[in-house]
């Protein structure tokens, strides 16, 4: 539909409410799915915001309002056009749509949910797109409003669409506004709110002060549940970035890590939700404090495994196939892995029962040691191939991971993955002459295999494999053929050198890589200096 009709219907002042909204459900209609918008046309779009905030101001049947909010919605894709509503006359307009303007603690009951849930997909649009609507959100007190309507969540319920726009609103203010994620955690409770909220969607019943029920024959949790659940995840995100330093924070978070713990063992509708359900979990456990992880493994009512202190460790199998599902799909490394990186490698840097688990599966005793370690389809050879990957992050790491699993062990670490890949971990770690890292793990030595005792001698070490013997090249040379060889080697050193196309580097006593001038400069001055003495 043309938008000069529009306009003319909506600005009339003759024009019934009937006939505005009939112009406006034609016109969000067509543009239910338009995302992108003519620019020749951005001065009418900002008009017809202004209008629609006009008679959103003013007292029309409800059914009016919502296709007022509709078209607005869709408008509020274009954040060029947002400035008539991002005004505080606007905001508060849509606050009192969505019925998140009262007093006190309190807000007004929801006459017309589908008014309402317009009104909040219209604030998150325009929080999401315009600064100064997001300023403006402060300013009005949006978030008291939204904690007030949330705690009717568990109280009289709330409908689906309104509860899940809500916790969205909620996520975006927390993510936005660093003010009102202050606000939301001290003045607010929101942090004791959302795990309420967790309580109610999840139906967790605690069997121990940070113990959580588990029914086997449960159900897999509703979608409609998980997106409400997923919602109050990521908010929770938000919220726990910055440290807890009080008792009751301590306590909140114990419960919150036993929630996850619950999240990550239940099931969703399907195999792509229940992923993403677990992906949140993974990234709000990732914010917390090492000291309260061992609440996932401390459950006495589901038992545990001797050889790990008596600890259940499903949960830390269900983050090891998590982490498996993502190497396999072979894409978005950095945002899919990073996270489970950081969790696993943390837990068991602090958490030796974890860290034996761990390294049980991923680097049991090697007896395969004829093909390179990066070649295979064991979780090792898949973690060995991330250690050389593209991006920065995702080999660093992953070989991160590994270092810790070899409780920091230089030794141990390039026998699970040769030299040349765990190279750029030991520059980086000042360790290229050997030795450890700075963590404080057991003493309990590893155990080799009898295959890898008898093949030890002959693997390489910078391939971390057993090679077939090849020919000497220069065995058939005369002396005077080798020494040209030599010399025609490191002419070209030294030429590609010259033009800067390589840096001859060597390792300094201190295990760091320097250009090779600095490194022999430093072992000559050490040897005069110890001549001296």
């Amino acid at each position: 539909m043309d938008l000069n009709i529009v306009l003319s219907k909506v600005e009339s002042r003759i024009s019934n409410e009937e006939e505005i909204e009939s112009v406006l459900r034609e016109y969000n209609r067509e543009n239910s799915r338009t995302f992108s918008f003519d620019l020749k046309e951005e001065e009418k779009r900002k008009k017809l915001c202004e209008e629609l905030i006009r008679i959103l101001g003013k007292d029309v049947q409800a059914s009016c309002q919502t296709m007022c909010l509709e078209t607005l919605r869709i408008l509020s894709r274009d954040k060029k056009v947002l400035g008539p509503v991002a005004t505080k006359q606007g905001m508060l307009v849509l606050a009192q749509l969505a019925a998140l303007q009262g007093t006190g603690e309190s807000v007004p009951e929801i006459l017309e949910v589908g008014l309402v849930v317009e009104a909040l997909k219209c604030l998150c649009n325009v929080i999401f797109n315009s600064v100064a609507a997001q300023q403006l959100s402060a300013e009005i007190n949006l978030a008291s409003g939204l904690c007030a309507r949330l705690r009717m969540y568990t109280g009289q319920g709330l409908s689906h669409e309104v509860a899940l726009f809500s916790l969205r609103l909620l996520f975006l203010l927390s993510a936005l506004l660093t003010d009102v994620r202050s606000c939301l955690r001290q003045e607010l409770k929101a942090v004791d709110l959302l795990i309420e909220i967790l309580e109610h969607i999840l139906s967790i019943k605690w069997v121990g002060k940070y113990e959580v029920a588990v029914d086997l024959e449960a159900p897999p949790l509703p979608l409609e549940d998980n997106e409400r659940a997923m919602e109050a995840l990521k908010t929770l995100f938000n919220l726990t970035l910055s440290d807890f330093n009080d008792e009751d924070g301590a306590h909140q978070l114990r419960l919150i890590t036993a929630i996850m713990r619950h999240v990550l063992m239940i099931k969703t509708q399907t195999e792509d939700k229940t992923e993403e359900l677990h992906s949140h979990a993974i990234n709000l456990l990732s914010n917390i404090p090492v000291l309260f992880l061992d609440v996932m493994i401390s459950v006495q009512s589901q038992g545990g495994i001797e050889e790990y202190s008596g600890k259940n460790m499903d949960v830390i199998q269900v983050l090891l196939d998590f982490m498996v599902k993502r190497i396999d799909k072979g894409s978005n490394f950095k945002e899919g892995l990073t996270p489970v990186f950081s969790l696993m490698t943390e837990s068991s840097r602090h958490h030796r029962d974890i860290r034996k688990y761990i390294k049980a599966q991923v680097l049991p005793p090697l007896k395969d040691v004829k093909n390179r370690p990066e070649v295979g389809t064991t979780i090792r050879n898949k973690l060995v191939r991330l250690m050389t990957h593209v991006d920065t992050g995702v080999k660093q790491s992953a070989a991160e991971f590994l270092f810790v699993l070899c409780k920091e062990s230089v030794d141990n670490l390039l026998k699970y993955t040769g030299y040349g890949n765990a190279a750029g971990l030991l520059a980086a770690r000042g360790l290229l002459a050997g030795g450890r890292g700075g963590g404080q793990y057991s003493e309990d030595e590893d155990s080799d295999t009898e295959e890898y005792k008898s093949l030890k001698p002959f693997i390489n070490p910078i391939t971390g494999h057993v090679e077939e013997p090849m020919p000497n090249p220069i065995e058939e040379m005369t002396e005077e053929q080798k020494e040209y060889e030599a010399l025609k080697l490191v002419n070209m050193f030294d030429q590609l050198s010259r033009q800067q196309i390589i840096q001859p580097m060597g390792v300094k006593q201190d295990g760091t890589i320097a250009p090779l001038a600095e490194a022999i400069s430093q072992c000559n001055m050490e040897s005069c200096s110890s001549d001296s003495d």
